[in-house]
């Protein structure tokens, strides 16, 4: 009996994953990393909004 006849009769068996990670208290999202945040990594899209961010945070300033 060959590879594939074995598995047409019996299927395939899949062993269980690996062990889940600890929780590390490490930042796990893009938009909470500095790098991301302020557009340095060079991405288009993380430029456009930092510079939208930044005006954002200037927008009341001349009010006080």
């Amino acid at each position: 009996m060959d590879d594939f006849d074995y598995i047409l009769e019996n299927g395939i068996s899949f062993g269980k994953g690996g062990q889940k990670k600890a929780d590390d208290g490490k930042v796990k999202t893009k938009a909470k990393k500095k790098k991301y945040v302020t557009g340095a990594h060079g991405s288009g899209a993380a430029i456009q909004k930092a510079k939208y961010r930044q005006n954002r945070a200037n927008r009341h300033k001349g009010k006080r």
